[in-house]
């Protein structure tokens, strides 16, 4: 049965959650084998280690770029009405939402989908810190920090289109994002020969990435089957957070979509990952001191999100796979922002002076 087919039967609502399900399936999978983490490779790039956790994020984010350029390439995607492209954008909040999140993911030891993969391991502070997470996401949509949001978005915006496509802006094609990716893969290769290279670390990292570019791919095809107006989108943590919690809360939920399957599957995808792997253990709060770090990093990460316009996998891969500018501007603020606060709260150990020998 192909698409047309499903969504006539079923409606794309619900074609849109059981997809949005199975591809979060995959990416809780190959993420929590690989243990795929932004926050992890900003620290071993700012440490000066170029380990195995730079090599993920390399390997996931090279392997989106390739497969969703080649798509484009292909004809098989188009993602010029996608919202990280097609609508107005701010580039102030890309850049200061790209700094409060790096600096939050730093003290909560984890992004915004990290968070919800090691909740599925029964970490409870990834728990507490993924609901701060969301219920200061929410709060920043349509809640008491929305007006602030609104004001850091509007200091400084740009239109929709191609002021907002980095290939566009410097008159590149898609076959040219597509050999920038091979670049990054090759840059990723590059660092994985100062790694163990273990096998999930290869199958987990491309799995995630690919991952990110089927939900491009799915829900553009869906839209393409249907006869109502269906916004394609990637995957992202910040705005389906946001919604799950007013779902639980709201007397009128949201309509179910391709977010409504994503979270659950990113869940048990985890969850099974973990199993499988033996890595299932109860972990909680060793102090207060913790607990007050991991919600000032979850609320500044929520904010971030929202002003940034995605989370580290929203914005970092997802966006910055279809060269969206404030996605990269985004990027860029994360690493920088994390970099700062780890170096402030968890600098590197250093060696005791070596004393001369009379």
């Amino acid at each position: 049965m192909n698409l047309t087919a499903l969504n006539e039967t079923y409606g794309e609502s619900v074609v849109l959650a059981v997809g949005g399900w199975v591809i979060g399936l995959l990416f809780g999978f190959f993420a929590q084998r690989s243990k795929f983490c932004l926050r992890a490779a900003v620290v071993e790039f700012w440490h000066h280690q170029f380990g195995e956790k730079l090599s993920v994020w390399l390997l996931t984010f090279s392997a989106a770029v390739i497969a969703i350029q080649s798509l484009i390439v292909l004809g098989d995607l188009d993602v010029s009405t996608a919202r990280q492209l097609a609508t107005r954008g701010s580039l102030s909040g890309a850049l200061i939402g790209g700094l409060l999140f790096g600096a939050g993911m730093i003290m909560t030891r984890g992004c915004a989908s990290r968070l919800l993969i090691l909740s599925a391991n029964g970490n409870l502070r990834a728990l507490l810190s993924g609901l701060v997470f969301a219920v200061t996401a929410q709060s920043a949509l349509s809640g008491a920090l929305s007006p602030l949001r609104q004001e850091i978005t509007n200091l400084w915006t740009v239109e929709g289109g191609s002021s907002r496509d980095l290939l566009a802006m410097l008159g590149l094609s898609h076959t040219t994002g597509l050999i920038i990716g091979c670049v990054w893969l090759l840059a990723a290769l590059y660092f994985t020969t100062r790694t163990t290279q273990r096998a999930w670390m290869w199958i987990g990292g491309i799995g995630t990435g690919l991952s990110v570019a089927m939900a491009w791919w799915f829900s553009y095809s869906v839209s393409k089957a249907s006869f109502e107006v269906v916004h394609i989108q990637g995957i992202t943590f910040s705005g389906p957070s946001a919604e799950w919690l007013m779902r639980v809360l709201a007397p009128n939920p949201p309509a179910i979509g391709f977010d409504f399957g994503l979270l659950p599957g990113v869940f048990l995808g985890s969850f099974f990952a973990a199993w499988l792997g033996k890595e299932l253990k109860l972990e909680g709060f060793k102090d207060g001191y913790a607990m007050r770090r991991y919600i000032v990093g979850a609320i500044f990460m929520g904010f971030g999100a929202m002003l940034a316009g995605g989370c580290a996998v929203g914005a970092g891969v997802t966006g910055g796979a279809i060269f969206a500018l404030t996605a990269w501007l985004a990027l860029i603020g994360m690493w920088m922002g994390a970099g700062l606060v780890d170096r402030w709260m968890d600098p590197p150990p250093v060696s005791a002076p070596t004393l001369m020998q009379p």
